[in-house]
């Protein structure tokens, strides 16, 4: 059993925001944990120091310029949002195992798949709607706003989880809860009208 003191809630609190920040970009935060492990500013888990090696460093960076580069081709965007969410999934459960405290490698990966993973495909899913909704509403020419937003939280969460993680944490998870609220209303309203289109058919 791990103790839940101070640097236990610290440390969930990076992964949740790390792993969070994978929903707007998935290696931007990847490259963020490397570069901060590298430079002995992250204490990974064992196991997972070769985040923070130069090569995969440079697969991340290379990785990060070309995902951020893709989101601003019209159209191409929504497209990317598909495979950005089975790998922001992984993404987030990497990074969240690799900072989870605990010495049971099992729970650790639960944990981060759990954790991590839902955060991240939580927040990648509200930024594919909002995408949608950009490009529904102004044929695909407020999406470059939109994909710069989400590159400029997916650095900005990163860095400043190093720094204050339980106050990141809190803002993703407050988003992550208003987003569900949102998905889950929104649900409940399709739902409505489909028993009462049924009603009035089955009526007529």
């Amino acid at each position: 059993m791990m103790d839940m003191n101070i640097e236990t809630v610290s440390a969930i609190a990076l992964g949740i925001g790390l792993s969070a920040s994978t929903g707007f970009r998935v290696f931007i935060p990847l490259l963020v944990a490397g570069i901060a492990s590298h430079f002995g500013l992250l204490s990974l888990g064992e196991h997972f120091e070769w985040m923070g090696s130069v090569p995969v460093l440079i697969c991340f960076g290379v990785a990060s310029v070309v995902e951020v580069l893709a989101y601003y081709i019209p159209f191409v965007d929504n497209l990317l949002d598909n495979i950005a969410t089975p790998l922001s999934i992984g993404a987030g459960t990497l990074l969240m195992t690799s900072v989870f405290p605990a010495e049971n490698e099992w729970i650790r990966w639960i944990m981060g798949f759990v954790v991590g993973g839902g955060a991240a495909a939580t927040i990648q899913s509200g930024s594919a709607f909002t995408r949608l909704l950009s490009t529904g509403f102004t044929a695909g020419a407020g999406n470059p706003v939109v994909s710069t937003g989400e590159g400029v939280a997916a650095t900005g969460f990163s860095i400043m989880s190093l720094f204050t993680p339980i106050l990141v944490a809190v803002v993703l998870v407050v988003l992550m809860l208003l987003l569900l609220r949102f998905a889950y209303r929104r649900m409940i309203k399709k739902r409505k009208k489909r028993l009462s289109t049924f009603s009035n058919g089955k009526t007529e």
